[in-house]
């Protein structure tokens, strides 16, 4: 379903698309991202280092036991 501006909900998700910004940010011809949890990961040499991060950051979080991730 599409939202305002054209942007996309997610699966399972009704309504108005809320504000959703970029995971990742550039800093001094540095590259970092930002988790939900508030973390900054970086810096990296270029953005498509910090995305590998991010997926390996991503992977992590899955494997890990469901009360260790919350903490």
């Amino acid at each position: 379903m599409r939202g305002t501006a054209g942007l996309i909900n997610r699966t399972g998700e009704n309504g108005g698309v809320p504000f959703r910004s970029s995971r990742f940010f550039c800093v001094g011809n540095k590259w970092y991202f930002s988790t939900r949890e508030g973390f900054d990961s970086g810096p990296y040499a270029d953005k498509s280092r910090a995305e590998t991060g991010l997926r390996r950051f991503l992977h992590i979080v899955q494997i890990l036991p469901q009360h260790a991730a919350s903490h």
